[in-house]
């Protein structure tokens, strides 16, 4: 799976160092789940939504000839 879960607090703080996370990279917050993914270098990324919540994050993946 790509996308990696972030801890939010009881709280409802999210923290986050970013020397840790990836140099590019989406941070996608729904319905009180904070996950992140790494951006790949040639692709597309969608992020697919239903009713104001995220559904799915899609990738469409190529190489440069």
């Amino acid at each position: 799976m790509r996308l990696k879960p972030l801890v939010i607090s009881n709280d409802g703080i999210l923290q986050i160092d970013i020397m840790e996370l990836p140099e590019n990279c989406v941070i996608v917050l729904s319905d009180g789940i904070a996950k992140f993914t790494e951006l790949p270098a040639h692709a597309k990324t969608k992020i697919v939504t239903y009713q104001g919540k995220v559904r799915r994050v899609e990738f469409d993946e190529g190489e440069e000839f």
